[in-house]
């Protein structure tokens, strides 16, 4: 995109110690009324990367969603970017919440901004749905690979593409497969380890790890979901296939959480051959296109 609007910067929060880049929606095209109702939209951080975002991805969607009518603030979260660092001694959630507050309640203040939308990819993700389980101002939450615990449906995908491969039969008959790393250190935890004095040693290391899928991670994301759905937030979900891992089918983040209701509220895609930060300008642009498509057609509240 060649022209778009003279982008401000802004310092926000109670000590304007956070650094932002607003993009100003643009003036509607061919004579037509100018969105009075348009959210805000606020892009936060991927991870520790900058605000412009991996592969210049934030500048792309501010751009675009601009041109469309929607102001957008790209933002740097504390200490990262050009941000300063809190010194309130906030756990690292907990600072980051405050933060999101902070931004929205600056908007709010200066600019008269009672809607927003989150948008994030990976951590930004995951921040942006644990907040909008917080603040009704939230709206919208646009999630680019979310933290999704795996489900049955994911097992059996995943497992059952692995049985059809021969390379995976090779690499069992030859004992390079994970599964004989699997069965050797669950062998070495069911044996006794002593200490120095010959006691039990500490265990902590032996635990396991506490993952997605830990019924207390669980319920803490189910609860933010369904919280942020109660306020009446829209959701948008792009679940790439470079997260194989983690998520492999489109319709997981629903099966992960039966219990809620996102029927209306909720457009999900997977992106099949896509890496996690969009870094080529084919699956770049067909981000935007999704995102801005879901911005133009979605009734927020």
């Amino acid at each position: 995109m060649s022209h778009h609007a003279a982008e401000q910067t802004l310092l926000l929060g109670q000590s304007k110690g956070l650094v932002g880049v607003i993009t100003p929606p643009l003036p509607p095209a061919n004579g037509q009324a100018p969105r009075e109702d348009a959210p805000f939209v606020v892009i936060l951080n991927a991870g520790i990367i900058h605000r412009v975002g991996p592969n210049r991805l934030h500048v792309s969607l501010a751009r675009t969603l601009s041109a469309d009518g929607f102001p957008v603030l790209r933002v740097d979260l504390s200490g990262l970017g050009d941000s300063a660092a809190r010194e309130d001694g906030l756990a690292p959630l907990d600072a980051t919440l405050a933060d999101i507050r902070e931004i929205i309640d600056t908007l709010e203040a200066t600019r008269q901004v009672k809607r927003v939308v989150l948008m994030g990819l990976c951590s930004g993700a995951d921040h942006s749905v644990i907040y909008a389980s917080t603040d009704p101002r939230v709206v919208g939450v646009a999630l680019l690979d979310p933290s999704i615990p795996r489900t049955t449906g994911y097992y059996v995908k995943h497992y059952s593409g692995r049985l059809l491969s021969l390379r995976t039969w090779k690499n069992v008959a030859m004992g390079r497969h994970p599964l004989w790393q699997l069965l050797k250190k669950r062998r070495a935890q069911e044996l006794p380890v002593l200490g120095e004095g010959g006691g039990p040693a500490d265990m902590a290391s032996a635990r396991p790890a506490v993952t997605l899928e830990h019924p207390e991670v669980r319920a803490f994301l189910e609860n933010a979901y369904g919280r942020a759905l109660g306020n009446g937030a829209q959701f948008l979900a792009v679940l790439t296939s470079d997260r194989e891992r983690q998520h492999n089918y489109r319709g997981q983040l629903e099966d992960a959480f039966p219990s809620l209701d996102f029927k209306g509220k909720l457009l999900i895609e997977y992106f099949d051959r896509c890496d996690h930060t969009f870094t080529t300008l084919a699956s770049q642009q067909r981000l935007v296109g999704l995102v801005r498509r879901w911005m133009g057609g979605t009734g927020f509240r």
